[in-house]
C-alpha cells in the first residue's frame, strides 16, 4: 500500500461545495479475557529477504484452540523502525487464502523504541474464511518497501529476524483475536489494551452535533437553520456535465428511526447524471469523534448494474493553493462496483495532507478492503493529537500517522456520486441509493464505537433528534 497509490480525479468538494491501534500488540498473556476463550492462534514467521530494497515477512497463522476463528476477526502486526522521513508501500506477491483477502496497513507506535517506531497490520477480509482448530492459513508471502524505493534497513527492526530461514513460531509478531490480545510480545511500552466491545457509559457530556435526520424533505427549512446545506450547484467530483440535484436527498420512516437517502441516477450521459450531496455549513469540525451509521449499497435500485458509484462519509476544508499543508480530508468511500483502477467492491479510508491539481500529485494515507461491505454499517473516526483512527463495526479498521492531523477546522459531509460512465454504457436509466441513519460529531473526545453506541441511545432515548452546541471556529 502506498501514499500515492489510487489515482484519482482531484478533490474539488471543498472548493466547490463550501468554497495503523496504537500499541495494541500482544505479550506473553497468562490469562486470557473470557471473550477469547477456546479462540487462540499462534503466528509463524520466516524472512524471505535479507537485502536493502524491501522487507519480505512471510507469515502463517495457526489456530491453536479449540473453535474456529473467523480470519476476519485476526491482526497481525509486524514492527519495525521507519527510516527518517519514509514512506511505505505493501504488497502481497502470493497466499493460499488469496491476496485479495489479505490487507495490509502501516500504523505508529505510542511508545517508539529503539526498534520500532511503526508496525505493518495484517488483516482479512470474510473470504478467508474461518481456520478450524489446528488449521494454518498456509503461506503469506508478504512484503512492503519505502514508497520511493529508496534502500532501507532492516537491521534494526523489532520483528526482522534474519536467521529465520524456515517458518517456526515467532512472538516478535503480535496477534489479537476480536481486539483481544492473543499471541506475541510487542515493543517495550505498547503492552496490550484489550478493545471494549459491550455496553459502556456515555462519557461526559461536552460540545456536540448529533443529528437524527428527521426532516420532511431536501426543502425543509429545518435543514439549513440546523447548519446544513443541500449541494445544488455544479462541477466535481464525477462526471462532466452532471447535476448535484438537491431532489435526491430525500427523508423517511424505517421501523422507529427517521433516515435520510441519497440517490444517484443516470441514463448514460452527462446530462442525465444526478448525484446528492448534503454537507454542514460550517467549517468548525476538528478533532474528536465523527460518527455515522449508513447503509451501503452493491445493486442498483432499478435498472442495470455496474456504474462505477462511490458512496461517502467525509471531513474536509478547502485546499487554498496546489500543495498547501493547511488541507485537510478524511473519508470513508466504498466503491460497490470498483473505480480508481480497482475492479470491484472495495472499501477505502483516506487520510489527506494535500494534493495538487495539475499535476496531479497526492499525500495521503489510506487503508482498504476488498469485500462487499452492502448493508448497515457502523462507521467511526477519531482524531486526536496523535493519529487518526477508523473504525468500522466496531473493528479498528485503519490508522494513520500524525503528519495527516488537521491544521484547520473541517466541515462534515455526505454524497454519493459516479466516477465516471465506464463502467456501464448503457442508456437504461437507473438509480442507487446510499442511507444515513445519524451522525454525530463529539469535539476534542476520543470515543469508542461502544462509547458512540450508548451516546446515541442517550439521545433517542432522551427524544433529541438534534441538538449542535459545538462553538464557531
Amino acid at each position: 500500500m502506498s501514499d500515492q497509490t489510487r489515482t484519482r480525479a482531484p478533490r474539488l468538494r471543498a472548493a466547490l461545495a463550501v468554497a495503523a491501534v496504537t500499541g495494541l500488540g500482544a505479550t506473553a498473556l497468562t490469562a486470557l479475557p473470557a471473550a477469547a476463550a477456546g479462540e487462540a492462534v499462534a503466528v509463524q514467521y520466516r524472512q524471505s529477504a535479507t537485502g536493502s530494497d524491501q522487507v519480505e515477512p512471510w507469515l502463517k497463522v495457526v489456530n491453536t484452540g479449540t473453535t474456529g476463528v473467523p480470519l476476519s476477526q485476526v491482526k497481525v502486526r509486524y514492527y519495525f523502525k521507519a527510516d527518517a522521513g519514509a514512506s511505505y508501500a505493501y504488497a502481497c506477491s502470493w497466499a493460499v487464502k488469496g491476496c485479495a483477502n489479505i490487507t495490509g496497513t502501516f500504523g505508529t507506535l505510542a511508545n517508539p523504541t529503539a526498534t520500532a517506531d511503526r508496525y505493518l497490520e495484517v488483516g482479512f477480509t470474510a473470504g478467508a474464511g474461518t481456520l478450524a482448530p489446528g488449521a494454518d492459513t498456509g503461506d503469506m508471502q508478504l512484503r512492503f518497501h519505502r514508497s520511493n524505493w529508496q534502500p532501507l534497513n532492516q537491521g534494526d527492526d523489532y520483528s526482522f529476524g534474519p536467521a529465520q530461514t524456515a517458518y517456526a513460531n515467532w512472538t516478535k509478531v503480535t496477534a489479537t483475536v476480536g481486539g483481544v490480545p492473543v499471541w506475541g510480545t510487542a515493543p517495550a511500552g505498547n503492552e496490550p489494551t484489550p478493545t471494549p466491545t459491550g455496553p459502556t457509559t456515555p462519557p461526559p457530556t461536552g460540545a456536540a452535533l448529533f443529528d437524527d435526520f428527521d426532516y420532511t424533505g431536501h426543502a425543509d427549512p429545518a435543514i439549513g437553520s440546523h447548519g446544513w446545506s443541500v449541494r445544488s450547484n455544479s462541477g466535481g467530483p464525477g462526471v462532466p456535465g452532471a447535476t448535484w440535484a438537491p431532489e435526491n436527498v430525500t427523508f423517511a420512516k424505517e421501523g422507529t428511526n427517521s433516515i435520510m437517502n441519497l440517490r444517484s441516477s443516470t441514463a448514460g450521459t452527462g446530462e442525465s447524471t444526478r448525484h446528492a450531496e448534503v454537507l454542514t455549513k460550517a467549517t468548525k469540525f476538528k478533532n474528536g469523534t465523527y460518527a455515522a451509521r449508513v447503509r451501503f449499497s452493491d445493486a442498483p435500485v432499478s435498472g442495470p448494474d455496474g456504474d462505477r458509484v462511490v458512496q461517502t462519509f467525509f471531513t474536509i476544508n478547502d485546499l487554498k493553493a496546489p500543495m498547501a499543508d493547511d488541507y485537510a480530508e478524511y473519508d470513508f468511500e466504498y466503491l460497490p462496483n470498483g473505480g480508481w483502477g480497482e475492479p470491484a467492491n472495495i472499501l477505502y479510508t483516506t487520510s489527506w495532507e494535500t494534493y495538487r491539481p495539475d499535476p496531479w500529485e497526492a499525500v495521503n494515507q489510506h487503508s482498504e478492503v476488498r469485500a462487499s461491505y452492502a448493508g448497515w454499517h457502523d462507521l467511526v473516526l477519531t482524531v486526536d493529537d496523535d493519529s487518526i483512527v477508523y473504525h468500522v463495526d466496531g473493528q479498528e479498521f485503519g490508522r494513520h500517522d500524525a503528519r495527516y492531523l488537521p491544521e484547520r477546522p473541517m466541515s462534515i459531509n455526505f454524497n454519493q456520486w459516479l466516477i465516471d460512465l465506464a463502467g456501464q454504457t448503457s442508456t437504461t436509466p437507473r438509480s442507487y441509493d446510499q442511507k444515513v441513519d445519524y451522525v454525530l460529531h463529539v469535539k476534542d473526545q476520543v470515543l469508542t464505537p461502544a462509547q458512540v453506541a450508548a451516546k446515541v441511545a442517550a439521545y433517542r432515548s432522551a427524544g433529541t433528534a438534534f441538538e449542535d452546541t459545538v462553538p464557531a471556529s
